[in-house]
């Protein structure tokens, strides 16, 4: 098992839990590594369900925030180990989201008295399938485990606070036709001719921008996939155009639902599947304090990402950490090592300012 120095360099441990095999599915490794080094700190309870580990302070502090991030990686794309190219390191990981981890453990590891108490989560699956991902079997599981008066999720952010996150719907619209033989198409009737109409709504679309909490949000109504055909001498009987729906988090998912009803009266439509957002919460004391000390305006979070899954636990919470988000999953992934450091001096400001 690979032996993590939490209390050292920040980007040296960046590196080193990238380069432990963690693709989703496969995170075992890296958290027996995180288990094992965290337990060696007496000021920590150290708490594990599957491949997620949980260490938190008990200090009797009033206010507890919750600081989070993710163990796992998409596959890598020949991008491992981790390349030092000066101040920038290469490789999968490097920014979504291991510089967020490394900062998390080492803060978990070298303050011993925050004036927060702290909890810090570890967890896996992210990269897949939501009923997969570990936050969510913790909050199953284990939701005490994620009280707290506030939230942060280590996700790239550029250093920025990013605050709640969006919605997201996917939903599919089935358009019926008339099956027949394409030299007598006049015989039948082409569902995909007909999908047009909903192509048509989509176009003439226009998004709400809504304003929540002070931040303004860019909502999205898109297709995504066309399915419909039969052979190339038929005239189609079906039509399914999938859509996705990012909505703004003053919007709960039955409302974005009776919103798209309303935009696509007249066709059949089905929801598959459903994801609530996360209002940005800015308005906590210990979120207010943490906004100012980063010095900079905060964003809204134009995604999804597991803030959602702390507000459905009645924890707001902020996406903030090191990196460009636009870098994570693409093969030339990397992160700036002064940001990884800028990220981590603000954290430790805001813990024992």
């Amino acid at each position: 098992m690979t032996s993590l120095d939490l209390t050292g360099d920040v980007v040296d441990l960046t590196r080193t839990i990238c380069d432990i095999p963690s693709v989703s599915g496969d995170e075992k490794a890296l958290a027996d590594a995180v288990e094992s080094a965290l337990r060696a700190f007496g000021h920590l309870e150290v708490l594990r369900d599957g491949d997620a580990v949980v260490a938190r302070t008990s200090l009797g502090r009033p206010t507890r925030v919750v600081i989070a991030g993710h163990l796992d990686t998409v596959p890598i794309a020949d991008n491992l180990p981790v390349v030092v190219d000066g101040d920038v390191l290469r490789g999968r990981g490097t920014v979504d989201m291991k510089a967020g981890v490394a900062m998390a453990l080492h803060l978990a590891a070298t303050l011993t008295a925050p004036r927060y108490d702290v909890t810090y989560v570890f967890y896996d699956h992210e990269e897949v399938a939501a009923r997969l991902n570990g936050l969510g079997r913790l909050v199953r599981n284990h939701p005490d485990w994620l009280a707290g008066d506030f939230a942060i999720l280590g996700e790239p952010s550029d250093g920025t606070v990013e605050g709640g996150c969006q919605g997201t719907m996917r939903v599919k619209i089935t358009v019926p036709g008339v099956a027949a033989h394409s030299a007598r198409s006049w015989t039948g009737s082409n569902a995909i001719h007909s999908a047009g109409a909903v192509l048509d709504v989509l176009r003439a679309y226009v998004p709400r921008q809504p304003i929540v909490d002070g931040l303004r949000y860019h909502e999205g109504l898109n297709a995504v996939k066309i399915e419909g055909g039969i052979a190339g001498n038929v005239i189609p009987d079906l039509c399914t155009v999938h859509i996705n729906h990012r909505f703004a988090p003053d919007r709960d998912v039955a409302e974005a639902e009776a919103h798209l009803r309303e935009v696509f009266a007249g066709f059949e439509l089905e929801v598959t599947d459903a994801a609530p957002g996360s209002r940005p919460g800015l308005d906590r004391p210990a979120a207010k304090e943490f906004v100012e000390l980063v010095g900079r305006t905060p964003q809204a979070k134009l995604g999804w990402t597991d803030v959602s899954r702390f507000a459905a636990l009645g924890v707001p919470a902020v996406n903030f950490g090191p990196g460009d988000p636009l870098q994570a999953h693409t093969d030339g992934e990397h992160v700036l090592v002064p940001e990884i450091r800028q990220a981590l001096h603000v954290l430790t400001t805001w813990l024992t300012a």
